[in-house]
Protein backbone atom coordinates (compact mmCIF):
# COMPACT_ATOMS: atom_id res chain seq x y z
CA UNK A 1 0.00 0.00 0.00
CA UNK A 2 0.90 3.67 -0.28
CA UNK A 3 1.43 4.80 3.30
CA UNK A 4 2.25 8.33 4.42
CA UNK A 5 3.81 8.96 7.84
CA UNK A 6 3.52 12.50 9.20
CA UNK A 7 6.55 12.98 11.42
CA UNK A 8 10.12 11.74 10.96
CA UNK A 9 11.08 11.69 14.61
CA UNK A 10 12.20 8.42 16.14
CA UNK A 11 8.66 6.95 16.28
CA UNK A 12 7.88 7.82 12.66
CA UNK A 13 11.26 6.54 11.47
CA UNK A 14 10.96 3.20 13.28
CA UNK A 15 7.47 2.84 11.82
CA UNK A 16 8.76 3.59 8.33
CA UNK A 17 11.27 0.74 8.47
CA UNK A 18 8.77 -1.73 9.92
CA UNK A 19 6.34 -0.93 7.09
CA UNK A 20 9.13 -1.08 4.48
CA UNK A 21 9.90 -4.57 5.78
CA UNK A 22 6.33 -5.50 4.87
CA UNK A 23 6.62 -4.26 1.30
CA UNK A 24 4.74 -0.97 1.54
CA UNK A 25 5.58 2.28 -0.28
CA UNK A 26 6.43 4.95 2.29
CA UNK A 27 6.33 8.75 2.23
CA UNK A 28 7.70 10.63 5.26
CA UNK A 29 6.33 14.16 5.66
CA UNK A 30 8.52 16.21 7.98
CA UNK A 31 10.13 19.63 7.47
CA UNK A 32 13.37 18.57 9.16
CA UNK A 33 15.34 20.71 11.56
CA UNK A 34 12.28 21.63 13.63
CA UNK A 35 13.50 23.25 16.88
CA UNK A 36 12.61 21.32 20.00
CA UNK A 37 12.06 17.93 18.40
CA UNK A 38 12.71 15.43 21.24
CA UNK A 39 14.42 12.93 18.93
CA UNK A 40 17.29 15.41 18.52
CA UNK A 41 18.07 16.12 22.15
CA UNK A 42 16.70 13.57 24.60
CA UNK A 43 18.72 11.68 27.20
CA UNK A 44 19.16 8.65 24.93
CA UNK A 45 17.68 6.13 27.36
CA UNK A 46 15.87 2.93 26.48
CA UNK A 47 14.15 2.89 29.86
CA UNK A 48 12.03 -0.23 29.43
CA UNK A 49 12.37 -1.00 33.15
CA UNK A 50 10.22 2.01 34.08
CA UNK A 51 6.64 1.26 35.08
CA UNK A 52 5.34 4.36 36.89
CA UNK A 53 3.16 7.04 35.25
CA UNK A 54 3.88 10.70 35.91
CA UNK A 55 0.63 10.80 37.91
CA UNK A 56 2.09 8.66 40.68
CA UNK A 57 2.70 8.83 44.44
CA UNK A 58 6.34 9.79 43.79
CA UNK A 59 5.29 12.83 41.77
CA UNK A 60 2.71 13.93 44.30
CA UNK A 61 5.22 13.58 47.18
CA UNK A 62 7.65 15.91 45.41
CA UNK A 63 5.12 18.25 43.80
CA UNK A 64 4.75 20.87 46.58
CA UNK A 65 8.52 21.22 46.94
CA UNK A 66 9.03 21.42 43.17
CA UNK A 67 6.32 24.04 42.57
CA UNK A 68 7.75 26.30 45.27
CA UNK A 69 10.92 26.69 43.18
CA UNK A 70 10.33 28.56 39.88
CA UNK A 71 13.56 27.05 38.53
CA UNK A 72 12.97 23.61 40.04
CA UNK A 73 12.14 20.26 38.47
CA UNK A 74 8.53 21.22 37.63
CA UNK A 75 6.98 24.57 36.92
CA UNK A 76 3.97 26.07 35.18
CA UNK A 77 4.28 29.50 33.62
CA UNK A 78 1.40 31.53 35.12
CA UNK A 79 0.28 32.87 31.73
CA UNK A 80 -0.12 29.29 30.46
CA UNK A 81 -2.20 28.02 33.38
CA UNK A 82 -5.62 28.70 31.76
CA UNK A 83 -4.60 26.73 28.65
CA UNK A 84 -3.25 23.89 30.78
CA UNK A 85 -6.28 23.62 33.08
CA UNK A 86 -8.09 20.84 31.09
CA UNK A 87 -4.87 18.79 31.03
CA UNK A 88 -4.39 19.27 34.77
CA UNK A 89 -7.96 18.14 35.45
CA UNK A 90 -7.33 14.91 33.55
CA UNK A 91 -3.99 14.51 35.33
CA UNK A 92 -5.83 14.68 38.64
CA UNK A 93 -8.30 12.03 37.46
CA UNK A 94 -5.40 9.82 36.32
CA UNK A 95 -3.97 9.96 39.86
CA UNK A 96 -6.62 7.77 41.51
CA UNK A 97 -5.34 4.39 42.75
CA UNK A 98 -7.38 2.48 40.17
CA UNK A 99 -6.20 4.63 37.26
CA UNK A 100 -2.58 4.44 38.42
CA UNK A 101 -2.83 0.65 38.57
CA UNK A 102 -4.26 0.54 35.04
CA UNK A 103 -1.54 2.89 33.75
CA UNK A 104 1.20 0.76 35.33
CA UNK A 105 -0.17 -2.36 33.64
CA UNK A 106 -0.32 -0.61 30.27
CA UNK A 107 3.16 0.90 30.58
CA UNK A 108 4.58 -2.50 31.49
CA UNK A 109 2.79 -4.17 28.57
CA UNK A 110 4.45 -1.90 26.01
CA UNK A 111 7.81 -1.52 27.77
CA UNK A 112 8.20 -5.29 28.11
CA UNK A 113 8.46 -5.43 24.30
CA UNK A 114 10.51 -2.26 23.93
CA UNK A 115 14.09 -3.52 24.12
CA UNK A 116 13.56 -6.74 22.10
CA UNK A 117 11.88 -4.63 19.42
CA UNK A 118 14.80 -2.21 19.34
CA UNK A 119 17.36 -4.99 19.15
CA UNK A 120 15.54 -6.58 16.22
CA UNK A 121 15.23 -3.26 14.38
CA UNK A 122 18.86 -2.26 14.94
CA UNK A 123 20.08 -5.70 13.87
CA UNK A 124 18.03 -5.55 10.66
CA UNK A 125 19.66 -2.21 9.80
CA UNK A 126 23.20 -3.17 10.93
CA UNK A 127 23.03 -0.41 13.56
CA UNK A 128 23.64 -2.53 16.68
CA UNK A 129 26.70 -0.38 17.39
CA UNK A 130 24.44 2.41 18.64
CA UNK A 131 23.40 0.42 21.74
CA UNK A 132 25.22 0.88 25.08
CA UNK A 133 24.34 -1.89 27.55
CA UNK A 134 25.92 -0.76 30.83
CA UNK A 135 22.77 -0.56 32.92
CA UNK A 136 21.14 2.49 34.47
CA UNK A 137 21.49 3.72 38.06
CA UNK A 138 18.87 5.36 40.25
CA UNK A 139 20.40 7.26 43.15
CA UNK A 140 18.97 8.95 46.24
CA UNK A 141 20.57 11.76 48.17
CA UNK A 142 18.97 10.57 51.42
CA UNK A 143 18.34 6.99 52.47
CA UNK A 144 14.95 7.92 53.95
CA UNK A 145 13.71 8.86 50.47
CA UNK A 146 15.00 5.57 49.11
CA UNK A 147 13.05 3.64 51.75
CA UNK A 148 9.90 5.37 50.51
CA UNK A 149 10.47 3.81 47.07
CA UNK A 150 10.56 0.18 48.24
CA UNK A 151 6.99 -0.52 47.10
CA UNK A 152 7.87 0.58 43.56
CA UNK A 153 10.96 -1.63 43.56
CA UNK A 154 8.89 -4.56 44.78
CA UNK A 155 6.37 -4.01 41.99
CA UNK A 156 9.16 -3.87 39.42
CA UNK A 157 10.50 -7.20 40.69
CA UNK A 158 6.98 -8.68 40.46
CA UNK A 159 7.10 -7.89 36.73
CA UNK A 160 10.39 -9.76 36.40
CA UNK A 161 12.55 -6.62 36.22
CA UNK A 162 16.07 -7.10 37.54
CA UNK A 163 16.66 -4.64 40.41
CA UNK A 164 19.95 -4.63 42.34
CA UNK A 165 20.15 -2.60 45.57
CA UNK A 166 23.73 -1.36 45.94
CA UNK A 167 25.88 -0.99 49.02
CA UNK A 168 27.99 2.17 49.53
CA UNK A 169 31.00 0.12 48.39
CA UNK A 170 29.15 -0.89 45.20
CA UNK A 171 28.30 2.74 44.44
CA UNK A 172 31.90 3.85 44.92
CA UNK A 173 33.16 1.03 42.70
CA UNK A 174 30.69 1.65 39.86
CA UNK A 175 30.74 5.46 39.94
CA UNK A 176 33.78 6.79 41.85
CA UNK A 177 33.08 10.39 40.79
CA UNK A 178 29.67 10.42 42.51
CA UNK A 179 29.26 12.11 45.90
CA UNK A 180 26.47 12.82 48.42
CA UNK A 181 24.51 9.67 47.57
CA UNK A 182 23.20 7.50 50.41
CA UNK A 183 21.36 4.84 48.36
CA UNK A 184 21.32 3.50 44.82
CA UNK A 185 19.72 0.83 42.66
CA UNK A 186 21.15 -0.66 39.47
CA UNK A 187 18.92 -1.77 36.58
CA UNK A 188 21.42 -3.95 34.70
CA UNK A 189 19.09 -4.62 31.75
CA UNK A 190 18.38 -0.94 31.00
CA UNK A 191 20.54 0.78 28.42
CA UNK A 192 21.10 3.86 26.27
CA UNK A 193 22.05 4.76 22.72
CA UNK A 194 25.18 6.44 21.42
CA UNK A 195 23.39 9.72 20.71
CA UNK A 196 19.68 10.06 19.89
CA UNK A 197 20.19 12.62 17.12
CA UNK A 198 22.89 10.56 15.42
CA UNK A 199 20.73 7.43 15.67
CA UNK A 200 17.71 9.24 14.16
CA UNK A 201 19.84 10.61 11.32
CA UNK A 202 21.17 7.13 10.51
CA UNK A 203 17.68 5.62 10.55
CA UNK A 204 16.34 8.37 8.26
CA UNK A 205 19.23 7.94 5.84
CA UNK A 206 18.63 4.20 5.63
CA UNK A 207 14.89 4.67 5.14
CA UNK A 208 15.55 6.87 2.11
CA UNK A 209 18.11 4.39 0.81
CA UNK A 210 15.46 1.66 1.10
CA UNK A 211 13.04 3.66 -1.06
CA UNK A 212 11.09 5.87 1.33
CA UNK A 213 10.41 9.36 -0.01
CA UNK A 214 11.04 12.29 2.33
CA UNK A 215 8.84 15.34 1.73
CA UNK A 216 10.44 18.25 3.59
CA UNK A 217 7.25 20.11 4.51
CA UNK A 218 4.63 20.53 7.22
CA UNK A 219 1.38 18.62 6.91
CA UNK A 220 -1.32 21.26 7.32
CA UNK A 221 -4.49 19.24 6.73
CA UNK A 222 -5.69 15.65 6.51
CA UNK A 223 -8.91 14.50 4.82
CA UNK A 224 -10.09 10.97 4.04
CA UNK A 225 -12.24 10.99 0.90
CA UNK A 226 -12.73 9.36 -2.50
CA UNK A 227 -11.13 6.07 -1.50
CA UNK A 228 -7.89 7.66 -0.27
CA UNK A 229 -6.44 9.80 2.51
CA UNK A 230 -5.43 13.25 1.27
CA UNK A 231 -2.63 15.16 2.97
CA UNK A 232 -2.02 18.80 2.12
CA UNK A 233 1.39 20.26 2.89
CA UNK A 234 2.90 23.72 2.89
CA UNK A 235 5.58 22.55 0.47
CA UNK A 236 4.69 24.35 -2.76
CA UNK A 237 1.10 23.26 -2.23
CA UNK A 238 1.97 19.59 -2.61
CA UNK A 239 -0.91 17.19 -1.96
CA UNK A 240 -0.26 13.53 -1.22
CA UNK A 241 -2.76 10.71 -1.67
CA UNK A 242 -2.32 7.54 0.39
CA UNK A 243 -4.06 4.29 1.13
CA UNK A 244 -3.15 4.64 4.80
CA UNK A 245 -1.82 7.42 7.02
CA UNK A 246 0.19 7.35 10.26
CA UNK A 247 0.25 10.50 12.39
CA UNK A 248 3.46 10.47 14.43
CA UNK A 249 4.14 14.18 14.76
CA UNK A 250 4.73 14.21 18.52
CA UNK A 251 3.68 17.42 20.26
CA UNK A 252 2.43 18.78 16.93
CA UNK A 253 -0.12 15.95 16.44
CA UNK A 254 -3.07 17.37 18.36
CA UNK A 255 -4.24 19.74 15.60
CA UNK A 256 -4.25 17.00 12.98
CA UNK A 257 -6.18 14.65 15.28
CA UNK A 258 -8.72 17.40 15.92
CA UNK A 259 -9.35 17.65 12.16
CA UNK A 260 -10.39 13.99 12.35
CA UNK A 261 -12.76 14.53 15.27
CA UNK A 262 -10.48 13.23 18.04
CA UNK A 263 -9.95 15.69 20.90
CA UNK A 264 -6.73 14.49 22.48
CA UNK A 265 -5.56 16.02 25.82
CA UNK A 266 -2.03 16.42 24.51
CA UNK A 267 0.24 19.09 25.94
CA UNK A 268 3.97 19.57 25.96
CA UNK A 269 6.35 19.03 28.84
CA UNK A 270 9.21 21.30 27.92
CA UNK A 271 12.46 19.60 28.91
CA UNK A 272 15.88 21.22 29.19
CA UNK A 273 19.40 19.88 28.94
CA UNK A 274 23.06 20.80 28.71
CA UNK A 275 25.76 18.78 26.96
CA UNK A 276 29.41 19.02 27.98
CA UNK A 277 32.56 17.58 26.38
CA UNK A 278 32.78 13.81 26.71
CA UNK A 279 34.24 12.75 30.07
CA UNK A 280 33.39 16.00 31.90
CA UNK A 281 31.15 14.26 34.46
CA UNK A 282 33.38 11.22 34.96
CA UNK A 283 30.34 8.92 35.03
CA UNK A 284 30.23 5.49 33.40
CA UNK A 285 26.50 4.94 32.81
CA UNK A 286 23.19 6.83 32.81
CA UNK A 287 21.97 7.98 36.22
CA UNK A 288 18.53 9.01 37.47
CA UNK A 289 18.81 11.44 40.38
CA UNK A 290 15.61 10.54 42.23
CA UNK A 291 13.61 13.49 43.56
CA UNK A 292 15.90 15.96 41.79
CA UNK A 293 14.13 16.01 38.43
CA UNK A 294 17.13 15.33 36.18
CA UNK A 295 19.24 12.55 34.70
CA UNK A 296 22.72 12.28 33.22
CA UNK A 297 23.96 10.24 30.27
CA UNK A 298 27.52 9.66 28.99
CA UNK A 299 26.73 9.88 25.27
CA UNK A 300 29.36 9.24 22.63
CA UNK A 301 29.10 12.92 21.66
CA UNK A 302 29.29 14.38 25.16
CA UNK A 303 28.05 14.21 28.74
CA UNK A 304 24.41 15.30 28.99
CA UNK A 305 22.35 16.41 31.98
CA UNK A 306 18.68 16.83 31.23
CA UNK A 307 15.22 16.76 32.63
CA UNK A 308 12.87 19.15 34.38
CA UNK A 309 9.29 19.75 33.31
CA UNK A 310 7.98 23.15 32.28
CA UNK A 311 4.45 23.73 31.06
CA UNK A 312 4.45 26.78 28.80
CA UNK A 313 3.23 25.53 25.41
CA UNK A 314 4.91 25.42 22.02
CA UNK A 315 5.36 29.15 21.46
CA UNK A 316 7.09 30.57 24.55
CA UNK A 317 10.83 31.10 24.32
CA UNK A 318 13.17 28.84 26.33
CA UNK A 319 14.14 29.82 29.86
CA UNK A 320 17.68 28.50 30.20
CA UNK A 321 17.92 29.75 33.75
CA UNK A 322 16.22 26.40 34.36
CA UNK A 323 19.14 24.65 32.66
CA UNK A 324 21.65 26.57 34.75
CA UNK A 325 19.77 25.70 37.95
CA UNK A 326 19.76 22.01 36.99
CA UNK A 327 23.53 22.07 36.46
CA UNK A 328 24.04 23.70 39.86
CA UNK A 329 22.00 20.93 41.48
CA UNK A 330 24.09 18.33 39.66
CA UNK A 331 27.28 19.89 41.04
CA UNK A 332 26.17 18.80 44.53
CA UNK A 333 26.72 15.24 43.36
CA UNK A 334 29.77 15.98 41.18
CA UNK A 335 31.85 18.50 43.19
CA UNK A 336 34.50 18.64 40.46
CA UNK A 337 31.93 20.04 37.97
CA UNK A 338 32.21 23.79 37.37
CA UNK A 339 28.59 25.03 36.96
CA UNK A 340 29.84 28.02 34.94
CA UNK A 341 31.58 25.85 32.35
CA UNK A 342 30.32 26.42 28.79
CA UNK A 343 27.88 23.83 27.49
CA UNK A 344 25.52 23.29 24.57
CA UNK A 345 22.02 24.07 25.85
CA UNK A 346 18.76 22.74 24.42
CA UNK A 347 15.02 22.77 25.08
CA UNK A 348 12.57 20.27 23.63
CA UNK A 349 8.87 19.44 23.59
CA UNK A 350 7.85 16.11 25.10
CA UNK A 351 4.34 15.21 23.84
CA UNK A 352 2.56 14.46 27.11
CA UNK A 353 -0.77 12.76 27.85
CA UNK A 354 -2.16 13.03 31.44
CA UNK A 355 -2.16 9.26 32.07
CA UNK A 356 1.40 8.85 30.66
CA UNK A 357 0.17 6.48 27.94
CA UNK A 358 0.77 7.23 24.26
CA UNK A 359 -2.02 7.37 21.71
CA UNK A 360 -1.67 4.34 19.43
CA UNK A 361 -4.55 3.15 17.29
CA UNK A 362 -7.06 4.17 14.64
CA UNK A 363 -8.68 7.56 14.32
CA UNK A 364 -12.29 7.65 15.40
CA UNK A 365 -13.67 8.59 11.99
CA UNK A 366 -11.54 6.42 9.74
CA UNK A 367 -9.52 3.31 10.55
CA UNK A 368 -7.24 3.99 7.58
CA UNK A 369 -5.59 6.64 9.76
CA UNK A 370 -3.50 5.37 12.68
CA UNK A 371 -2.13 7.48 15.51
CA UNK A 372 1.31 7.00 17.06
CA UNK A 373 2.11 9.97 19.30
CA UNK A 374 2.07 11.25 22.88
CA UNK A 375 4.89 9.08 24.27
CA UNK A 376 6.03 11.71 26.78
CA UNK A 377 9.35 10.68 28.33
CA UNK A 378 9.36 7.33 26.51
CA UNK A 379 9.46 8.21 22.82
CA UNK A 380 12.85 6.60 22.24
CA UNK A 381 12.10 3.69 24.57
CA UNK A 382 8.79 2.79 22.92
CA UNK A 383 9.50 3.74 19.29
CA UNK A 384 10.35 0.30 17.91
CA UNK A 385 7.50 -1.54 19.64
CA UNK A 386 5.08 1.24 18.62
CA UNK A 387 6.21 0.64 15.04
CA UNK A 388 5.31 -3.04 15.32
CA UNK A 389 1.90 -2.17 16.81
CA UNK A 390 1.12 0.31 14.03
CA UNK A 391 2.27 -2.05 11.28
CA UNK A 392 0.15 -4.86 12.70
CA UNK A 393 -2.94 -2.64 12.82
CA UNK A 394 -2.41 -1.50 9.23
CA UNK A 395 -1.75 -4.96 7.81
CA UNK A 396 -4.25 -7.17 9.58
CA UNK A 397 -5.85 -5.29 12.47
CA UNK A 398 -3.80 -7.04 15.15
CA UNK A 399 -0.98 -5.87 17.40
CA UNK A 400 1.77 -7.55 19.45
CA UNK A 401 0.58 -5.43 22.40
CA UNK A 402 -3.07 -4.85 23.33
CA UNK A 403 -3.87 -1.39 21.93
CA UNK A 404 -7.04 -0.81 23.95
CA UNK A 405 -5.31 1.14 26.79
CA UNK A 406 -3.72 3.42 24.18
CA UNK A 407 -6.83 4.17 22.15
CA UNK A 408 -7.58 7.77 21.17
CA UNK A 409 -11.19 7.10 22.08
CA UNK A 410 -10.34 6.46 25.77
CA UNK A 411 -10.81 10.17 26.38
Amino acid sequence: MRITIIGAGIVGLATAHTLLDRGHDIVLVDPGGKPGRPSDGNAGWIAHTDIMPLASPKAWRNLPRWLMDPLGPLTIRPTYLPSLAPWLARFLLASSPGRIKASIAAIRSINAEALPSWKNLLASLNLEGHLRERGILSVWRHRSAFLGSESTLARQRSFGIDVEVLSPEDIARLEPALRNVEAAVLYPEACNVSDPAVLAADILRLAVERGARHVAAHAVSVEPKDGAVHIETDGAGERIESDRLVIAAGAWSRTLAAQLGDRIPLDTERGYNATYPKGTFGLNRPIMFEGEGFVTTPLDTGDRVGGAVEFAGLEASPNHRRTDAMVRRLSRFLPHLNPDMAARQWMGFRPSIPDSLPVIGPAGRDSRIVYAFGHGHYGLTQAAVTARMVAGLIDNGTSPVDVKPFSAQRF
